[in-house]
């Protein structure tokens, strides 16, 4: 199968979005680079500093799969930003859409 996009959206909790893009920008977004995990794009929206977006890329969906799994398992993601960032989320949504749709 052909390279996957995964969008994700995350409505913040108010008064978060500042914390929320430092610790993506500083914690995050590094770690998943660390664990191999390719990261397109992130940031806050022009529209709502409150609403934010990550965008990974995956060779598969099958490697997206296996990729998120051992992130998410990382005790450097357990024991690190993991609970702060959650805890600055009021709702996410996720979309997978094939890669070929999303440039570089």
């Amino acid at each position: 199968m052909a390279t996957v996009i995964e969008v994700l959206q995350y409505t913040l909790k108010p008064g978060t979005g500042a914390a929320f893009h430092d610790i993506m920008e500083n914690q995050s977004v590094p770690l998943h680079r660390q664990c191999g995990v390719n990261i397109l794009r992130f940031g806050n929206s022009l529209h709502d500093p409150e609403r934010y977006y990550l965008v990974r890329k995956f060779q598969s969906m099958s490697k997206m799969e296996e990729q998120l799994t051992q992130f998410y398992a990382d005790l450097r993601w357990r024991e690190g930003p993991r609970s702060v960032i959650i805890n600055m989320i009021d709702d996410s949504h996720r979309v997978v859409i094939p890669g070929e749709t999303f440039a570089d």
